[in-house]
């Protein structure tokens, strides 16, 4: 039978996935694996890896959304009898405005977010407070609005921070405003029932580690390895007519097809096993959409600091190939512009894990699309230090 589901490319809402005929890979068996067994967590990915749709995935499971789950893992979850809808506090701080510069307009975006989110609740909050204090009687006007508990999910909490990594005027600012936002998470612990927060990094400085003690990083856990990106078996369940009909305009075997892309595409790993192999989403959904074999990870956007961050350390390509690392390696929380350069580039999807010997992993590239990108970067910043235009010619 035709497979007629349309690619959800550059779509992070899970609703509109569910109900505009889009292919969704059901990844709900370890949203409700993580419901069942703790209350705070982290998740740290690359970007373009899936965290927004995991993000409005929680959230529709928490709002008793069943109609999205009709044939998902996650719809006998809701279909317990001691199942009881909840409210959710999503914030996602990839909308926070900081290309104005000066810290009262950063906080100012901040504080609108959180007001406009207590808007969408039905809830009232004090409008000339500073963005903590908005937080705070967000949540507490919200739990007290619904008389229960409130869900409170945390969209790229890093990205505001980041943004101005490189700036050593701006980012001790930013960071020291992030820092009392995020405290109210913890002071207001008492009407919270469940907590997930995403990022690409732990920065120890923002007061979501500090504060928040008891948060499970699930990153490198192999349990959840798969929650974000997809596997060659998912790409082949859920994908098999775009697979064919790839194959078919590019002159292959679908077998071979695989083949190629597995080498394109696949290899990312964030597992300390080293086990899970995963395609990222984006490259995934573009290749099917344009059917040629093409470097579009890099093309959805290099941040600034990841640039500078090469060009400071004058990092090469063939230094990382194979790269020994201990277990250790996972425990060294530190700040991602102090973090060594395997650490840097792992944590922003240029490196992923191997299985190494027993006593050691193994970072490597995970695949062509990401070392030939990589390569791409090195090259334009060695013509530019040697004084080249490399947007010509």
């Amino acid at each position: 039978m035709k497979n007629d589901r349309k690619l959800p490319a550059g779509l992070p809402t899970f609703e509109e996935i569910r109900t505009q005929g889009y292919i969704y890979v059901d990844k709900t068996n370890h949203l409700v694996n993580l419901i069942d067994t703790g209350k705070i967590y982290f998740l740290a990915r690359p970007r373009r890896f899936g965290k927004s749709l995991t993000i409005s995935t929680l959230e529709a499971l928490f709002s008793g959304r069943k109609d999205l789950f009709k044939g998902l893992y996650a719809e006998e979850f809701l279909n317990r009898s001691e199942f009881k809808s909840s409210p959710v506090i999503r914030l996602d701080m990839s909308q926070v405005v900081t290309t104005q510069q000066g810290i009262e307009k950063i906080e100012n975006s901040l504080r609108q977010i959180t007001i406009e989110t207590a808007e969408e609740l039905g809830v009232k909050v004090p409008k000339k407070l500073s963005a903590g204090d908005t937080l705070r009687n967000l949540i507490s006007n919200t739990a007290k609005k619904y008389g229960q508990k409130v869900v409170f999910l945390l969209d790229e909490y890093d990205k505001p921070y980041t943004d101005f990594v490189n700036d050593p005027d701006m980012a001790p600012k930013v960071r020291n405003l992030l820092k009392s936002y995020y405290s109210q998470i913890k002071a207001n612990d008492k009407y919270i029932s469940f907590i997930f927060i995403t990022g690409i990094s732990k920065f120890t400085k923002m007061g979501v580690f500090s504060t928040l003690n008891n948060i499970t990083d699930i990153s490198y856990l192999e349990e959840y390895g798969t929650i974000c990106g997809w596997t060659e078996e998912e790409i082949v369940k859920y994908f098999p007519d775009h697979l064919d009909d790839t194959a078919k305009k590019l002159s292959l075997s679908t077998e071979e097809l695989i083949k190629k892309m597995k080498d394109y595409y696949n290899g990312f790993c964030f597992d300390m096993g080293g086990k899970n192999r995963l395609y990222n989403p984006y490259s995934t959904l573009r290749f099917f959409f344009a059917k040629y074999f093409l470097n579009y990870w890099i093309e959805s956007g290099t941040s600034s600091m990841f640039v500078a961050y090469l060009k400071s350390n004058k990092l090469s390509v063939e230094q990382f190939r194979n790269y020994a690392v201990s277990e250790k390696f996972f425990n060294n929380s530190t700040e991602i512009e102090k973090a060594k350069p395997e650490s840097f580039l792992f944590q922003t999807g240029y490196l992923s894990l191997r299985a190494g010997t027993e006593e050691m992993l193994a970072l490597d590239y995970p695949n062509t699309e990401v070392i030939e990108s990589l390569s791409d970067l090195v090259s334009q910043y060695i013509l530019e230090d040697n004084g080249d235009d490399f947007t010509e010619g």
